[in-house]
């Protein structure tokens, strides 16, 4: 498959859209709040974990190019540094 250069900005509109339109209402449960999400932004296939570190490794295994963007389930940011910025949006 030849890869098709996008901005990242095309990346996150499509990883939100796929997030938004129908990943959030299945994994957005209490017992994944806090753990990562990972989205494969050409398939629409997803893998939940506690970092993202196993799911990026099952994604990329199954579709070694893969175009994976991460969201923290129920949080406004995957990760903040300094503090201050992460916000739980999901009560």
């Amino acid at each position: 498959m030849q890869a098709i250069l996008l901005s990242r900005e095309e990346v996150a509109r499509r990883a939100k859209q796929l997030y938004e339109s129908r990943i959030r209402q299945e994994v957005e449960v209490a017992e994944n709040i806090g753990k990562m999400v990972l989205i494969d932004i050409e398939t629409g296939e997803y893998k939940v974990d506690e970092n993202g570190l196993r799911a990026a490794d099952y994604l990329g295994e199954k579709h070694p190019n893969a175009r994976l963007v991460g969201f923290k389930i129920g949080y406004n940011v995957a990760a903040s540094f300094g503090g201050g910025v992460m916000k739980r949006v999901v009560k």
